[in-house]
Order: C-alpha cells, then structure tokens, then sequence
C-alpha cells in the first residue's frame, strides 16, 4: 500500500470539476461537481449533532434507505443549508434534478452536501446555473480533482487531498479522497465534508462496514475547537472498475482495503487538525499502555479538546499538569502515579513525567521541541498493550479574529 499525489479522480472512472457559481464568494470557485462513469455502491456517516443540516438529511436517506447506486456529488461551500426548513430540502431537490438533467441519470443518485454559514438561504437558481456549466467541463485528471478541493474551501488555508494504491486479488485498486476542515471541528461520526472515491469492487454493506470502522479511529479522534457541526458528512463511493473479485466478506482482501482506507483518513484527519483555524501547530497526543483501547481512545481525545492543553501548545510551553488534569477528567479511569509523559518533535524528544511526577528536564530544550509545526505528546500509562492517537492544533488569538468575523 502507497500514499500517493492525487484527491477524488486517482481512482479509474471518478471525474470532477469546479466553477465559480456566487452563492456566497465572489471571485473564487464555490461550486463542485464529482460524478463517477459507472454506478457507485455508496456508504457515508453523519453529524449526531441533532440540528442536521438539509443536505445531511438527503444524504443519509439515500445512502441508508435506498438500495440504487450513487453516480454524483454536488457540493457548495459559502452557505451551509442548515436551519432552513422546507426551502433547504427543495433546495437539495432542485440540486439533484439539476445534476439529473445535466449527466443523464436520476435524481436518487445525486448526493449534496454543502458548507458555510448556517441559517441563510442558498440561490438555488445559481446553483442550477453551475451545474450546467461544470457538467461539460469534467474531467479525469488530477487537477480536476485539485479544483474540486479547493472549491469545497471555506476557512481552509490549504486544500486537502490524498490518494492511495494497493492490490486486492491481483488488481491494482486506488482510493482517493477530499477533505474540508478548519473550525467547527469536533466530530462525533467523522467531519465537516469528506468525499472518497474508490475503483474497487466491494459489496454496499462491507464498504459501510470498512467506513464506519476506520472513521472511529481517524475522523472521531480529531479536535479543533470542541464544536460539532451540523453538516458533517463522510461519503465512499466504489464503482468497481478495478475489476478485483467482488468484496463480500472479511478476510484478506477486505483487509488490504481497509489498511488503504485508513492511511488515507488518517493523513486526511490530521491535516484537518493541523490547519485549524488560526493554528500554528499540529498537536498529536498519544496514549500508550492502556489496559483498553477505549480507554486510550477516550484520554487522548480529551486532552486535545483541552483549551488549556492547546493554549499551552500555542505558547510552546511545557505545562504538562494541563495534559494530566485533562487525562484524569476524561472519564476513563487509570492510575495517576503510573503515568510517563514526553514531548517529541522534529527538534527532539524529551520526558517530563514519570510515576506522576516531575522529572528533571531543560525548560529551555522543551520550549524548543514545543516551537515546531507538529507536535506530540505520549502519556504511557503503564497498564497494557493498547494504545491510540488524537489530532489537534493550539489555540490562539487568530481563531478568535476569524471566527468574529466570519459572517463579515
């Protein structure tokens, strides 16, 4: 399995395009269109935030109740279609015959999603327009998927893309993926919108399996700012064009698929965390010898969500009580005079605790480690084999600059 260059048209079959529609942004694509050759199996996971935004609610319906393949995607960035009533559901409507009409399919395999602000309305009839526009313009190629990432952008300072090769039954199958995130991150099923194509050949119900799986371990353990959004979306399509023998149950090749599909999240996961909003650093908090991968997973997801933990990564100080008090009210239980804590970096690695305790070590040489653009701390609890990672970033004065100002 290779990490390759590449986003949403690696895969055989998958083309994009992007456009400028003015929904909400003005000289900049807004609008994204994906659309696959052939009929896609599809699987997804979605906001628990209660409020769900329209597009949400169109999704999961066709990807949980209905049995037919998935073809599209459409996706708006600028406005986020939620908290707007009945209008938000035509509007995904609209959405999908618009698609139907342009690509020559039926409306039930159009998927929307959209981002942006909650509570305005979205100019359908601009939506429309676009799409008619991007349906000419599709196109295989990898700067086709590079524009698509970069339309679903909002406060993003980076695209985020990915793509992925291994073999299953002797064939060569590619997963590529988009991703946006920057604020309102603090996912509960995955993240903000996500988009992941696949040539391989796989039954609905094992590809929803894989998804939902790799999800827990990639997108749920990741933290900007402790908001979980109203329109999280995480779809896969796979069309099958790989031509490798059909993926029905676990075993070997399921498993080939999912370690793509991991390496592909995960890379995916903390880029998002990495570039949020007014970050300066990725943070990585690692817990090691837990009795319990529950246990390692519900530590380290608490102390990146730690306001306190991120402003002291901010400061590029080492004030690992923060790390152990946002351990210990976690929920999960373990033993304080148990724990071991390091901070390591590209300029190093260096321990700060042991059996709960201070240990000695050069302030100066922490603040250094700490002054990198991605950092870790590893808590090893002393209890076991298991262990897990959460992604996060430091908080500063930026984030509170652009999130004032974001309906301006």
């Amino acid at each position: 399995m290779n990490l390759i260059e590449g986003g949403v048209t690696a895969p055989k079959g998958f083309l994009a395009a992007a456009g400028a529609a003015g929904i909400k942004y003005e000289g900049r694509d807004d609008l994204a269109l994906l659309v696959s050759k052939e009929p896609c199996e599809s699987a997804g996971t979605f906001t628990s935030n209660v409020v769900k935004a329209a597009p949400v609610l169109w999704d999961r319906r066709i990807i949980r109740e209905g049995n037919g393949p998935v073809r599209a995607v459409v996706v708006n960035s600028g406005i986020a279609n939620a908290c707007t009533g009945a209008e938000g559901m035509e509007i995904c409507e609209k959405t999908a015959e618009a698609a139907s009409e342009a690509l020559g399919i039926s409306p039930e395999e159009v998927l929307t999603a959209s981002t942006g602000v909650i509570g305005m309305q979205i100019p359908v009839d601009k939506i429309t327009a676009g799409i008619r526009a991007l349906a000419p313009a599709l196109k295989d190629t990898p700067e086709a998927g590079t524009a698509a990432a970069k339309a679903i952008m909002t406060t993003d300072t980076v695209r985020k893309e990915i793509a992925a090769k291994t073999v299953i039954g002797g064939k060569e199958v590619t997963i590529g993926a988009m991703t946006k995130g920057s604020g309102m991150i603090h996912p509960n099923m995955c993240t903000m919108l996500c988009f992941i194509t696949t040539d391989a050949a796989i039954s609905k119900e094992m590809l929803q399996k894989a998804l939902s799986a790799d999800v827990e371990e990639t997108y749920n353990m990741i933290s900007v700012d402790g908001d979980t959004s109203t329109n999280d979306t995480c779809v896969l399509l796979a069309n099958g064009l790989a031509g490798n023998p059909v993926i029905t149950a676990e075993g070997e090749d399921f498993d080939a698929f999912c370690e793509a599909l991991r390496a592909v999240n995960t890379y995916l996961a903390k880029k998002m965390a990495g570039d949020g909003e007014g970050a300066e650093a990725l943070f990585e908090m690692k817990v090691t010898g837990a009795s319990a991968k529950a246990q390692a997973k519900t530590i380290a997801r608490s102390v990146v969500s730690s306001s306190l933990v991120k402003t002291a990564i901010a400061g590029h100080d080492a004030n690992w009580g923060r790390i152990l008090c946002a351990m210990g009210y976690s929920g999960a239980e373990f033993d304080p005079e148990k724990v071991s804590l390091w901070f390591e970096s590209a300029a190093g690695r260096v321990q700060i605790a042991k059996g709960g305790r201070a240990v000695s070590y050069s302030e100066e040489e922490a603040t250094k480690i700490l002054s990198e653009k991605e950092v870790t701390a590893t808590a090893d609890l002393g209890e076991g084999k298991e262990s897990a990672a959460a992604w996060g970033c430091d908080l500063t004065y930026e984030y509170i600059r652009i999130n004032a100002d974001y309906r301006s």
